[in-house]
């Protein structure tokens, strides 16, 4: 009997991404890719498009950090039906837009069905800054990161909650050109990288699955707006799609655990390809899977502000142009075909 077959869709966050480095431009991706694989392994920065979100059944929604502890092995993958989804606040963020969080956690009580806690407020702000870094990629620090933890262990003891949805409020005194350049499809996302921070944290710290949705003023609307970030442009908040994401993530498994092990349980060498861009193989996850017997298939396509390639860490892969093209590598892959043999120069 074969094993399902296994793909990890890696793009990652806060280095401009030419496609996934904006507002959920990736779920094409996802969806398209989902069609040709038994199990999708992707996490936030692909799947999250603030008030907009697509069920992909047979997805995988796991944050960055429990991603590379999973392709290390030290981590599994333990699917589950639901989660109960801790919804945790900065108390920096003011009443009325504190106001608008919650009523997206009544609203996806009501009308999703979605098993949320009680909400939880930080007991101090948690002074989110952010940074771009001299490659144009962006990063951030947290204030009080201590009360950020506080307020994620009571979640978990007393409100019972199985993943956490984090809203912290990040600062609007951004730099105006950056954030049209973003707005425009042409620049980072200037977020990205201090809300990595801030589930990477929590994640390391829990073991238990996170994301995270800034709190922002509204934008006036802008003319020029990019198709690939319209999605935050729709409403007050982008919890939704974090919400919706975690109620089903799964659980995080310690290798030490192996013994309570279930046959869904998913670890690292039974991914058979990850798909990467071609410029962002420097991640653990990519260093891992290179010393398993994964496919690794580069997106050239999919250029990024980093340039560390395969062939600069000595990693073979299989670089094709587009997303479309790996789909095609897939499916090969999938019956055990070589893809050359459907070349002409084969």
């Amino acid at each position: 009997m074969h094993q399902p077959y296994t793909v990890l869709l890696i793009i990652p966050t806060g280095i401009g991404a030419a496609i996934g480095g904006y507002a959920g431009d990736a779920l094409p991706v996802a969806k398209i890719i989902s069609q040709v694989c038994d199990r999708l392994i992707t996490h936030p920065n692909v799947m999250n498009a603030a008030s907009l979100y697509w069920n992909i059944p047979n997805a995988f929604y796991v944050e960055g950090y429990g991603l590379d502890k999973f392709a290390a092995g030290e981590w599994g993958l333990r699917p589950v039906r639901s989660n109960r989804v801790g919804l945790l606040l900065d108390q920096g963020i003011e009443p009325e837009l504190m106001l608008r969080h919650l009523q997206v956690a009544d609203a996806a009580r009501a009308t999703l069905g979605l098993n949320i806690t009680n909400h939880v407020i930080t007991d101090a702000a948690l002074n989110v800054e952010l940074r771009i870094s001299p490659s144009g990629t962006s990063w951030g620090t947290i204030g009080n990161p201590d009360s950020l933890l506080r307020a994620a262990e009571k979640l978990i003891i007393e409100e019972k909650a199985e993943a956490i949805a984090v809203v912290s409020r990040f600062p609007d005194d951004m730099d105006e050109t950056a954030v049209q350049n973003y707005r425009q499809g042409q620049g980072v996302d200037p977020l990205a990288g201090a809300e990595a921070v801030i589930s990477h944290l929590l994640v390391r710290t829990f073991k238990i699955p996170c994301a995270h949705a800034p709190a922002l003023s509204p934008s006036p609307p802008a003319p020029n707006l990019s198709p690939r970030t319209a999605a935050e442009e729709l409403g007050y908040t982008f919890l939704p799609c974090v919400l919706v994401g975690l109620s089903n993530a799964p659980q995080f498994i310690i290798n030490t655990e192996v013994h309570n092990s279930l046959s869904t349980d998913i670890w690292a060498d039974q991914v058979d390809a990850l798909v990467i861009p071609t410029t962002a193989c420097g991640s653990s996850a990519v260093l891992n899977l290179s010393q398993k017997q994964c496919q690794i298939i580069t997106i050239s396509e999919n250029k990024t502000l980093i340039q560390v390639s395969a062939p600069m860490l000595r990693i073979q892969t299989l670089q094709v142009n587009s997303y479309l093209e790996a789909i095609g590598v897939l499916v090969a892959h999938k019956a055990g075909i070589n893809p050359l043999s459907l070349t002409i120069d084969n």
